[in-house]
């Protein structure tokens, strides 16, 4: 069954400045088409979760999700709420975080040199996709380094880290404990897009834990789980766990026979992430990934 796009969002709360946009994970339903496209074997299969921190009239979007309907429907709902100052910070430059800049093209787009530079990089195979995400809107403000901004009284610190992408800003929210994680974390497992980077991987996650926080708001997570105002620290360990388990696809072969459950079997144990069905393909996906590698 294919419904119309944004009909199934769900608006969350899970702190009283924060609302989070959810979509997807609704079984038997695709949002776009019957046919495979990114949309639905990835973004709505998984769920995904765009945020807003508000503070007054002023709203700092954190990804502007999986398609221009979605976002509109961001939009209308800060402004019903009284937002007249909107700004977009872009988690990384892959589809289901920028397919609704469109809507946003009015405002401030900001994102870190790295995204700015992969989206001008992969613009014509964006623009070329299913769903096609065209015009993309460019980010035009862009930062080198971790920088800072305030939404009202709200401090949030935009860092980055190579994680999923090598391009991850998150939002670590220091007043609250709370750290918005873009894709860095997901639950079941990450999605490997660079095999190759899987030492810094490992490296970024430990620089991750040395912050100040309590919470986690991932991306693509459990509604329930966000909507209760997310994870705790234990998601961190869950996918260090997992990593190390696909870097000994190599030496150890037979590994690459077992299924998610069994394979993330320690990172299952940890209680910091869940099982999910709709994450075997992305582990099958990771685990091919890894034996391709040279050598």
């Amino acid at each position: 069954m294919t419904l119309e796009l944004g009909s199934t969002m769900q608006i969350l709360r899970p702190y009283p400045n924060i609302l989070g946009f959810y979509d997807g994970r609704i079984p038997g339903v695709r949002a776009h088409s019957a046919a495979p496209n990114w949309l639905d074997d990835g973004a709505f299969t998984l769920g995904t979760c765009s945020y807003a921190i508000v503070e007054g009239d002023e709203a700092l979007v954190y990804d502007t999700h999986m398609s221009i309907p979605h976002a509109q429907f961001i939009r209308r709902t800060l402004e019903a709420q009284g937002v007249t100052h909107m700004r977009v910070v872009l988690s990384h430059w892959h589809t289901d975080h920028v397919a609704g800049n469109a809507v946003f093209a009015d405002c401030e787009i900001i994102a870190n040199t790295l995204t700015a530079r992969a989206l001008r990089d992969n613009k014509d195979w964006l623009e070329n996709n299913d769903p096609p995400i065209k015009p993309l809107i460019m980010p035009n403000s862009v930062f080198e380094a971790e920088t800072e901004l305030r939404v009202g009284s709200t401090i949030v610190q935009l860092r980055l880290l190579d994680i999923h992408s090598h391009d991850a800003t998150v939002l670590l929210l220091p007043q609250l404990g709370v750290l918005l994680a873009g894709d860095t974390l997901e639950d079941t497992v990450t999605y490997v897009t660079q095999a190759d980077r899987l030492s810094i991987h490992l490296q970024d996650l430990t620089r991750m834990e040395s912050w100040g926080f309590s919470r986690i708001l991932p991306n693509h997570g459990s509604v329930e789980m966000i909507a209760s105002g997310g994870y705790d620290r234990t998601f961190i360990t869950a996918t260090r766990l997992y990593i190390q388990k696909l870097q000994r696809l190599k030496a150890e072969p037979e590994l690459a026979n077992l299924g998610l459950s069994d394979f993330a079997a320690e990172s299952l144990a940890t209680g910091g992430v869940f099982y999910f069905d709709a994450y075997e393909p992305v582990h099958r996906h990771n685990v091919e990934a890894v034996l391709a590698l040279p050598g």
